[in-house]
């Protein structure tokens, strides 16, 4: 996709989103992206080979191979949505072999589904693209419905199947935060041990989060602070909800916080809060992959188009994408991943 499409997608936010220029802080502070990033920054850390063998398949795999940035299919909404809510628009996708065919087809970096999807087809595509399992999720049979991430099956069974990667949700301000977070730092520990890379879903959910009909649970400052939270038990990659407000510590009235996370660490600017969350993450040693969202139709494209702009020049490493590819018509999921990746192979979107 030329620049000049994804100018006319962006629409009269064009301007504003692609010369923005970030005044929070010092760009120079920031780790970002490049094609020697795993060199760069996990040759340093207390990763082993075969963690740093997994990480480099992962940068060095698809469509955006060497550049730094990452594209990572996931489709484990059959647990977290339930399988018939997600396939209904297109039921080739209860069939796992089809998940991962987009995946290869896309051009993506990896492919981020459950034990059973991977399981199914793991002898035949193992080695033709990175696994990442996803090991824990929230189920929706219990009722009344309750939200809470639990383990489906084990580090070492991710392993057993050609894993390059393990995923996991923690739902950071839950009732259940605490023991999901022991689980997942366990978890992400063997991991390592096994030489897989980690990558960790750091969702924030708590009702009272929401205040005068504004949703706090993806503000800068509190998805910020999950982010942290996950970096320090250690995942190599974060995906997080993209910000589209701040204050949330402040408006709630909860935790604490400094006057100056707002008025000089993030403005109101998109890209700005968005850089906030990278800062958190060890200042982009730990990439940055944006959540993709629910398919809400015609706007999809153009929606993810400027996503992928604000994610690429805050900082980040790319964006995460499911249902908006999948529930699409299987040639039509190919080009909106391809799409999306575009943003990230143009030179003329820099750095903020």
């Amino acid at each position: 996709m030329a620049f000049e499409k994804i100018q006319e997608l962006l629409g009269d936010k064009a301007d504003y989103l692609l010369n923005h220029q970030s005044k929070t802080f010092d760009k120079g502070l920031l780790h970002t992206p490049s094609p020697d990033f795993v060199d760069k920054i996990f040759v340093q850390t207390n990763r082993n080979p075969q963690v740093l063998r997994n990480l480099s398949a992962l940068y060095n795999h698809g469509r955006l191979a060497g550049t730094g940035y990452i594209s990572i299919l996931p489709i484990d909404q059959d647990i977290e949505h339930t399988a018939g809510a997600s396939f209904a628009k297109n039921p080739m996708y209860f069939d796992p072999e089809n998940i991962v065919r987009l995946a290869i087809e896309g051009g993506c970096s990896a492919v981020a589904t459950t034990f059973g999807n991977l399981g199914m087809v793991a002898r035949k595509y193992a080695h033709k693209i990175p696994f990442l399992v996803k090991i824990n999720h929230n189920e929706l049979l219990t009722y009344p419905t309750k939200y809470n991430q639990i383990m489906f099956g084990s580090v070492d069974d991710a392993w057993n199947l050609g894993a390059a990667a393990v995923g996991a949700t923690i739902y950071f301000g839950s009732e259940e935060s605490g023991r999901q977070i022991i689980e997942v730092s366990k978890a992400f520990e063997r991991a390592h041990e096994l030489g897989m890379a980690t990558v960790l879903w750091c969702y924030t959910r708590n009702n009272d989060f929401k205040k005068d009909g504004i949703n706090y649970e993806t503000a800068a400052d509190i998805t910020g602070q999950a982010n942290h939270i996950g970096v320090t038990i250690q995942a190599d990659i974060i995906k997080q909800k993209m910000p589209d407000v701040n204050g949330g510590f402040t408006t709630i009235n909860f935790s604490k916080s400094d006057p100056l996370m707002y008025s000089q660490m993030a403005s109101d600017h998109p890209i700005d809060l968005c850089r906030y969350q990278v800062a958190n993450c060890y200042m982009g040693r730990a990439g940055l992959i944006n959540s993709g969202g629910e398919s809400k139709g015609e706007g999809d494209l153009a929606n993810s188009v400027m996503n992928a702009v604000i994610n690429k020049r805050a900082g980040g490493s790319g964006l995460i994408l499911g249902r908006r590819a999948f529930q699409r018509p299987f040639e039509d999921g190919i080009k909106f991943l391809n799409s999306i990746q575009d943003v990230y192979l143009a030179k003329e979107i820099d750095l903020a």
